[in-house]
């Protein structure tokens, strides 16, 4: 038999999560500021030691304020209407104020650094956005387990502000190293299919409607393989130019002045083109090989790997020292692409 109070009881809970369902909102329409804003031109000359340190404090704030919100609601008694409004009322401040901080950071710091913070300060959004849901849609005075993982998220986003690029040179030395691993793992990949006499399908299973794969669709012929030897020497060269690009500007990489930074701003955004290239290339290299395909993509990747030698060429990070295995970088991929050239010469 239920109590008499249940209904009750249940109407105050419903009445002091209201706040919560409030706060959601609250925190939707940051998360799409944040997505779409621009920084704001502060008057005041900007300093980015305070900026970090004041960006740390936000994500601090925000982390102690989602183990608040969680503990709440994590068992009984039930929080009061009071309660919850004055919890989402700082959480939704403590939000705010990783918003407001992003937004000091100018445009001229580089735009690859101002993505980086902007990506941290939205996943910090997106997490407590997903604990205020989780919590709703928990049942009452328990603490369920997707209501700890999404806690831990939210901490997991806060501490990520501890290992942020301090600076646009480290800003861009970390993009060319996460594309650099993206090329590895396709080039690997890539040279395991290759291995001689190896289907390239041999990992999918057989289909009984579809029969045994023994059509040649799901092999390479000889002048596949001829073809595809420079197209891994174009791949090879890709590798090659993240590796030695990533070590100059590492090296003699600055963020010291506007032009500098916008140098560097103007390496990564190019570079961040090599690694779709890249897949495009390989995928096309699978059977049945159309080579026609394949020299198009190949086109398009010499014609990005040009563009970041020449822009590396005329940047600050290239003393005269580098330029020898630039140029013989820029060789490398005008010999491959002139023998895909002549493999694919019949197919225009």
């Amino acid at each position: 038999v239920r109590a008499w109070w249940a209904p009750a009881a249940a109407a105050a809970a419903m009445e002091a999560r209201e706040p919560l369902r409030e706060l959601g909102g609250a925190l939707r329409a940051v998360l799409a500021r944040l997505r779409e804003g621009e920084p704001g031109e502060g008057r005041e000359p900007f300093e980015l030691p305070r900026f970090w340190d004041t960006l740390g404090q936000t994500f601090k704030v925000t982390s102690q304020e989602a183990t608040k919100l969680s503990l709440a609601f994590s068992g009984s008694p039930l929080t009061s209407a009071e309660d919850c409004r004055k919890l989402s009322e700082d959480v939704q401040n403590a939000i705010l104020a990783v918003a407001t901080v992003y937004y000091w950071l100018p445009k001229g710091q580089g735009t690859t650094l101002r993505k980086r913070v902007r990506d941290a300060a939205t996943e910090v959004v997106e997490g407590m956005i997903q604990l205020t849901e989780t919590i709703l849609s928990s049942p009452l005075e328990s603490l369920s387990q997707e209501q700890l993982i999404s806690t831990g998220s939210v901490w997991e986003a806060c501490e990520q502000v501890s290992s942020l690029p301090r600076d646009n040179q480290a800003a861009v030395a970390s993009a060319l190293a996460a594309c650099l691993g993206v090329v590895k793992d396709a080039l690997e990949e890539m040279e395991h299919a290759l291995v001689e006499g190896q289907d390239p399908y041999s990992d999918i299973i057989e289909d009984e409607e579809l029969g045994f794969r023994g059509n040649r669709d799901t092999y390479w012929s000889e002048a596949d393989r001829k073809l595809l030897s420079s197209c891994m020497g174009l791949m090879k060269a890709s590798k090659a130019c993240l590796k030695k690009v990533l070590g100059t500007v590492k090296s003699y990489g600055k963020a010291d002045s506007p032009e500098q930074i916008a140098q560097l701003d103007d390496l990564a955004d190019i570079a961040n083109e090599i690694s779709p290239s890249v897949d495009e290339l390989a995928l096309s290299m699978y059977p049945p090989v159309n080579q026609l395909a394949v020299r198009l993509n190949a086109a398009k990747l010499a014609s990005v790997l040009k563009k970041v030698l020449e822009i590396t060429k005329t940047s600050h990070v290239c003393p005269p020292s580098e330029e020898g295995w630039v140029q013989f970088l820029t060789d490398a991929v005008d010999h491959n692409m002139n023998k895909i050239k002549n493999f694919t010469q019949g197919q225009l």
